[in-house]
């Protein structure tokens, strides 16, 4: 069977591609500070870098607008301990954050201290943070007098009571709420960063995906003084000559499950997540850390829905469940369990189950709306799920579908859905690039930011770690001179992405991609042994031997897509790699390896890192708490801080 572009070619005419066609054409750009990524972290750092009095270059793969997995919106402000209304100090709070297995306490301590200043700035650029019309007047958690909306949600970790009234008045009353989490009007806020991108000067390249690094002289290892780019419109190739540059092209891709015909990706982040960041700091030399860590992919397969298609979980906070026959399901609503988790801990959830099973609730579930004031019914449709990403698609099509949440439950898919595949599998929030207290990376020159690091965590996690590293990408090139780049190096990359266009048949990006995605499912599944994941690398780098020298793309989008299968390869078999270092099963890292049964026993109680030296795989090893005490740490970096920006200072 003929593939489109061939029945074109054989039969007609093709399209004629809206853009200008440059295969290969460059363009130089010099700048102080290049940042990589212009989702929320790197939105965050250009424009912190840029009120340093440097030169600031941006470079997105899509749209700076509205691009990245906050691109669309946001719902919650999460970890901001240091607002007034706020019961908890910040440092202490950041410990209790990172009071987990492999966490990274570094940009914990930064969210803490920092996203508070960051959400006030996002104020004065015109984003909406404060209920000021009055909209929400009597809602659970506002404030009269600073307009916030506080998140009920979050609590005191109070202990699960199985009765049915669970979750309403009481269970975790107000005085008892640690008020760290604001609620806000989240889709307000990437054209307004993008705007103040422009107000300051910001070159910002749309369109323009993140190639490769380059280090000083060609040498890995050796000082980052620039990257390249590929247009995604138009083919064009972008040298950049930079002091430093910031890496905030998040992490991801879809290695385990690939199907658009149902989900368009299979992923729940941004579609153009691909592991670009992650390939280019493993190329350039950077250590990258916990890249072992996988999970089950349990939403947003496009065979399974995400949580914001039924009652239950996440934005839904003040939504009570009840049966097909309206009996009440003890479904926490305000402090639930494991406090400020997106959904109850599992305790709960089996707790429902065995009730389905004993013939106790009657299936499908459903969100009762009509149950609920109209003013908290208000705040979760038209504030929480409208402005948290794209549920706004959701709500809009139920709207125009004549539903009416005064009188109308919404179905709950949770517990019908049946479970995820243990094949389903995604890197989730884990492996990622190891930074220090600067958040740079192991590589002078270069920085990271968001969930381009290990261990990331949420929106302002992403926002705060984005404006700390470009206030600190700033000060470092006010020390550095400039970097002399290897043209050898440019032609190699140029050599490499410009490959698929030579070529007018073979194979194209999705197959590749499919293939990828087999040889993951059947190989680094839910159970490892040596063998599996050996086979798994073998497979992976036949395709790269065999299939990937057959990729061809006839215009700039697949060119780019293409491209990003090569990322996704070399993030396989790194995880991979990671993998078969650790000889040690782990419950945190989700990694069970049959031939090393025992589950985190204490001497693999530590990070491994990985790196490349002369194109040789290292690897290291770190402490858990390697990045010290956090509230120390902090205030010796940041003697200097003087918090939210205003225009006087």
């Amino acid at each position: 069977m003929a593939t489109w572009h061939e029945y074109f070619l054989n039969e007609g005419q093709p399209p004629e591609w809206p853009y200008p066609i440059r295969f290969g054409q460059e363009r130089e750009i010099d700048t102080d500070v290049l940042v990589i990524g212009g989702g929320i972290a790197g939105c965050w750092a250009a424009i912190s870098a840029a009120r340093q009095g440097v030169r600031v270059a941006l470079g997105e793969k899509g749209d700076v607008a509205r691009s990245g997995s906050g691109g669309p919106g946001c719902d919650h402000w999460c970890n901001a301990p240091a607002n007034p209304l706020s019961r908890v100090d910040p440092d202490e709070w950041a410990v209790r954050m990172a009071d987990h297995p492999y966490s990274n306490g570094i940009g914990v301590q930064i969210q803490c201290r920092e996203n508070y200043d960051t959400l006030l700035e996002m104020e004065q650029m015109g984003g909406k943070i404060r209920d000021t019309e009055d909209e929400y007047v009597g809602a659970e958690g506002r404030d009269e007098k600073t307009k916030f909306m506080i998140s009920p949600r979050y609590g005191t970790n109070p202990s699960y009571l199985p009765d049915p009234h669970v979750g309403e008045p009481g269970f975790n009353p107000p005085e008892k709420r640690n008020n760290v989490v604001i609620r806000i009007w989240g889709s307000t806020f990437k054209p307004l960063l993008k705007k103040e991108c422009k107000r300051l000067g910001v070159q910002v390249f749309d369109r323009v995906m993140g190639t490769s690094l380059l280090n000083e002289n060609g040498v890995q290892g050796a000082r980052v003084v620039g990257a390249t780019g590929l247009n995604g419109r138009t083919g064009e190739f972008l040298i950049f000559h930079a002091k430093s540059v910031i890496l905030a092209a998040a992490g991801g891709g879809s290695l385990w499950l690939m199907s658009m015909e149902h989900g368009g990706y299979s992923n729940m982040h941004s579609r153009n997540e691909s592991g670009d960041g992650t390939a280019m700091a493993w190329k350039a030399g950077a250590a990258l850390t916990m890249m072992e860590k996988t999970g089950m992919t349990s939403i947003a397969t496009g065979l399974k829905h995400k949580w914001y298609t039924g009652a239950g979980d996440a934005s839904y906070e003040n939504v009570p469940l009840v049966d097909a026959n309206g009996k009440r399901i003890p479904y926490p609503i305000q402090g639930w369990e494991d406090a400020g988790a997106m959904v109850p801990g599992p305790g709960i959830q089996e707790k429902i189950r065995e009730g389905i099973l004993r013939g106790e609730y009657e299936l499908p579930i459903y969100g009762d709306f009509p149950a609920m004031s109209d003013v908290e019914r208000r705040a979760t449709w038209n504030l929480m799920l409208t402005e948290e990403s794209t549920t706004k698609i959701m709500v809009d099509t139920l709207k125009d579908g004549g539903c009416d949440l005064s009188r109308d439950q919404l179905m709950s898919y949770k517990f019908i859905e049946g479970q995820s595949l243990p094949q389903w599998r995604s890197t989730g929030s884990s492996g990622g690039v190891l930074v220090d207290w600067n958040l740079k990376t192991t590589v002078d020159g270069l920085y990271a930011a968001g969930s381009q690091m290990f261990s990331p965590e949420d929106h302002s996690y992403c926002a705060a770690t984005g404006r700390y590293a470009g206030r600190k990408a700033a000060a470092y090139v006010k020390e550095v001179g400039e970097g002399k780049i290897s043209r050898e190096q440019i032609e190699q990359e140029k050599n490499r992405i410009y490959a698929p266009t030579k070529r007018t048949s073979g194979i194209e990006w999705k197959e590749l991609h499919n293939g990828l995605t087999r040889a993951m499912q059947y190989f680094v599944s839910e159970f490892k042994t040596e063998r599996l994941l050996k086979m798994g690398l073998e497979e992976i780098e036949r395709i790269e031997t065999e299939a990937v020298p057959k990729l061809f793309a006839l215009d700039p989008h697949k060119l780019m897509r293409s491209v990003e299968d090569l990322s996704m390869i070399e993030h396989a078999k790194i995880i991979i790699q990671a993998m078969l270092a650790r000889k040690a099963s782990s419950r945190p890292l989700g990694l069970n390896r049959i031939d090393y049964p025992e589950m985190d026993p204490p001497e693999w109680n530590k990070f491994l890192t990985v790196k490349q030296e002369n194109g040789e795989i290292m690897f290291g090893e770190l402490p858990q708490r390697f990045y010290g005490n956090m509230k120390e740490q902090y205030e010796a970096h940041n003697k200097d801080y003087t918090g939210v920006y205003t225009p006087n200072n």
